[in-house]
């Protein structure tokens, strides 16, 4: 494991997602999953979410578009409330579910608008 790449990713994936999030998905790993939680947190979020070329902004909403169109809705949610923690808006998030709709088809849209609202929702 690349230390600095963890050490970064904990710490974006903390920023984004919340690290009571975070901190629990790690709690609940076990011998099974543990090596996923890791991967994740080094190459996901350190040595991807970690270069300096895109905005988090940005990131996130390719993100919501992509986990959108694999049909991926735990998380589509969590990542809805981290392009908002990210800087996106509700208007921007809409105009990306939009997007779905036409290059990844209607029925996704129509799931990711649900699950969006529900984010929103308990957001508030």
């Amino acid at each position: 494991m690349n230390k600095e790449y963890f050490d970064r990713g904990m710490k974006i994936r903390k920023e984004v997602l919340g690290a009571e999030y975070v901190e629990k998905s790690f709690a609940a790993a076990d011998d099974f999953n543990r090596p996923l939680q890791e991967l994740v947190t080094e190459y996901c979020w350190g040595a991807v979410w970690g270069r300096d070329e895109l905005p988090k902004k940005t990131r996130s909403m390719l993100n919501l578009a992509m986990i959108s169109v694999l049909n991926r809705p735990h998380e589509l949610k969590i990542h809805v409330k981290g392009a908002i923690k990210n800087g996106c808006t509700k208007d921007e998030i809409r105009e990306v579910l939009l997007q779905v709709a036409i290059y990844g088809g209607v029925p996704a849209a129509v799931d990711s608008f649900r699950i969006a609202r529900e984010a929103f929702k308990e957001m508030e």
